[in-house]
């Protein structure tokens, strides 16, 4: 059922369809036909709401699309569906679109001259945000048309999305006299956070880059910032680590953390740290410091010492980023009691896409898909403990209640990791924050301290390889700057020996008899319930605790593989364990059985799909599982809207 703000703002622009800005011919894709305006125009004011936040401030009448007064815009339906598209789309390409659409409804004007977008802009987005139309069954805007009605570089053009970047590219120089391997421990904003990760990709660009995995439902990018010998690839056999902070954007002390870990890799490296060279030398790790940089925004508005309790916690949606995955855990539970039958791997419910998932889940979700990550932490604040999996109670009545993975002693060797060499985790005083967990040695399972559903550590053991511990790094959520110096000094030790962690137990390839990787092969252990999978190069990696254990490897066509592997207790780099499958002959093949599902909303892969039950492009997934075709199949979902409200119908919406 379509959400109350959409079917408001779709009303709105049904009745606006009746007045189309094109008072020309249309051609077959609704293009309006009708050359650039003049070089020479009149420049007015910019009035129009929707384009406030444009890097300019003029436009000109009569538009390309022959708007001849700015009532004409805000009336117009192409003016409108720039305002919906927001919802429509569920955040994502936004506020890009937007910014794109205004270029041509509202045309820059310049010394009364006229300065058209840029094309390579056009094409670079709608390359990126075409999936986005394809999952709702909606046609390109014709509006949007990259060679009719923008320029390119030659002939003057401008770029409509230069204010997204406005002081996120200017260089921040560091203190007068300070060496470049100085961090300053203090707030960043997100401009500032921006510049200090680019700074220090740009340091240390053999071993260093910075990439977006999306953005935050108000445009913002989650910028991520990895390390490693050939950063930008996947080497052979490289453990992937990733670490995010600021999950709840008003529990800022893993951000700043995350930032500083980037220059101090990048100084220690360049300084010749062994252990720095090593481990970048030998894993792959992504530094996410902000997931959540819209409620970042809100704390920081208030700022440190006064913030609430849950100012900014939320993203811009008023969703908790650390309850918004898909529960896992309760088909899980549901799956364990039969025997014979997989519990790793769940594939998403279709039901999940149909409440609402944001764009920052969805980037991590497809992050996910395209690394094949094997350990990762998420950093928050409110206590001082490390939990593990899982979060949601086995008794979901039950508030408190152990409830362990069947990985639970790697768990909790990796919960150790990080607590035990932190001064603060390991202090013996009642008084000291966290004070609850002092018995406990500051480790818990998740949910013998709270139960809840839809956490991000839950759903990345459940769903893919990666195992995920969450770590409270005090109870000041937003604590002043004077003491981020003694936060880091507590927690860069940790930090480090976790990442360290991702060497313990095995690695290896899995191939065939003629040499050649077998992708998504299972990797099992006898007496831990839980398999993992081969990345497409073949190799894996299984954490695994110290002692003695029988693994094997199969794969649909071949027979499986059994070996026996023991790992001592002080072993810091993972043993390499290959194997080899040979194939199977004409007999029948005999593997564990998937997950018969039946009546819980979950479906079996279907042809084209990934082994995660999803298709290849998780992207396309979120909206085209929520957004239903109507009832008679001939139409997408939102025409009907169209069709009640108005008889004039913008049939350039549709896709055919």
């Amino acid at each position: 059922m379509l959400p109350p703000p959409s079917l408001l703002l779709l009303a709105s622009l049904a009745a606006a369809a009746s007045r189309p800005g094109c008072l020309l011919a249309r051609g077959p894709a609704g293009e309006c036909h009708r050359p650039w305006a003049a070089d020479s125009a009149t420049c007015v004011e910019m009035q129009l709401q929707a384009c406030s936040d444009v890097a300019y401030n003029q436009t000109t009448f009569p538009t390309l699309l022959e708007h001849r007064s700015r009532e004409a815009v805000e009336s117009s339906s192409e003016y409108i569906l720039l305002s919906v598209l927001h919802h429509l789309l569920e955040g994502q390409c936004n506020p890009d679109l937007r910014l794109l659409g205004c270029a041509v409804l509202a045309p820059r004007c310049e010394g009364g001259r006229v300065r058209r977008p840029c094309r390579h802009v056009c094409d670079g987005l709608r390359e990126a945000c075409q999936p986005a139309f394809d999952a709702i069954d909606m046609a390109w805007p014709y509006f949007l048309d990259c060679r009719r009605y923008f320029a390119s570089v030659e002939q003057g053009c401008y770029d409509p999305l230069e204010k997204l970047r406005e002081g996120l590219d200017a260089e921040e120089a560091p203190p007068s006299g300070l060496p470049p391997t100085f961090i300053r421990f203090a707030h960043h904003s997100y401009a500032q956070m921006v510049r200090v990760l680019r700074r220090t990709a740009a340091r240390c660009p053999h071993v260093a880059k910075t990439y977006s995995i999306g953005r935050s439902f108000n445009g913002k990018e989650l910028l991520v910032i990895e390390f490693s010998a050939r950063p930008g690839q996947h080497e052979l056999m490289e453990p992937e680590v990733k670490l995010i902070g600021n999950i709840h954007g008003n529990e800022v002390a893993g951000r700043e953390m995350l930032i500083y870990l980037a220059q101090y890799l990048c100084s220690e490296y360049l300084l010749g740290s062994p252990r720095i060279q090593r481990l970048l030398n030998t894993t792959r790790i992504h530094l996410l410091p902000s997931m959540n940089p819209d409620g970042y925004e809100v704390a920081a508005a208030e700022g440190a010492g006064y913030n609430g309790w849950t100012s900014g916690r939320q993203n811009a949606q008023n969703l908790d980023l650390n309850r918004n995955f898909p529960d896992l855990t309760s088909e899980y539970y549901r799956l364990a009691e039969s025997r014979g039958v997989r519990s790793d791997h769940i594939p998403i419910p279709q039901h999940y896409w149909w409440g609402k998932v944001a764009p920052e889940t969805k980037a991590i979700m497809k992050w996910m898909r395209t690394t094949p990550f094997v350990l990762s932490a998420s950093l928050h604040g409110g206590d001082l403990v490390v939990s593990y999996p899982f979060d949601f109670s086995k008794h979901p009545q039950e508030e408190k209640m152990f409830s362990p993975t069947p990985d639970e002693k790697m768990f909790k060797l990796l919960a150790r990791a990080y607590a035990d060499v932190h001064p603060m985790m390991m202090d013996r005083s009642e008084n000291r924050c966290g004070g609850n967990f002092l018995k406990r040695g500051s480790v818990i399972n998740g949910a013998d301290w709270y139960s809840f559903t839809g956490g991000m550590s839950d759903f990345n053991y459940l769903h893919s390889n990666c195992f995920e511990i969450t770590v409270e790094l005090g109870c000041v959520k937003f604590p002043p700057e004077e003491a981020l110096y003694t936060l880091w000094q507590h927690n860069k030790e940790p930090l480090l020996n976790f990442v360290e962690m991702v060497h313990r137990g095995i690695k290896g390839v899995v191939m065939d008899k003629f040499g050649k990787p077998v992708k998504n092969a299972r990797i099992l252990v006898k007496g831990i319930r839980h398999d993992i999978t081969t990345a497409p190069d073949g190799d894996y990696w299984r954490l695994l605790p110290p002692g003695s254990h029988i693994v094997i490897a199969q794969a649909p066509g071949y027979s499986k593989v059994i070996k026996k592997v023991t790992i001592p207790a002080r072993m810091r780099r993972a043993g390499r364990v290959d194997f080899i499958l040979q194939p199977l002959g004409a007999g029948p093949k005999k593997f564990l059985l998937g997950p018969r599902r039946s009546g819980s909303g979950l479906q079996d892969p279907p042809g084209g799909a990934s082994p995660y039950g999803e298709p290849e492009e998780l992207g396309q997934e979120p909206l085209e599982g929520r957004r239903q075709p109507t009832a008679d199949g001939s139409k997408p979902w939102w025409w009907s809207y169209f069709t009640s409200l108005s008889h004039h119908k913008p049939r350039w919406l549709l896709r055919y």
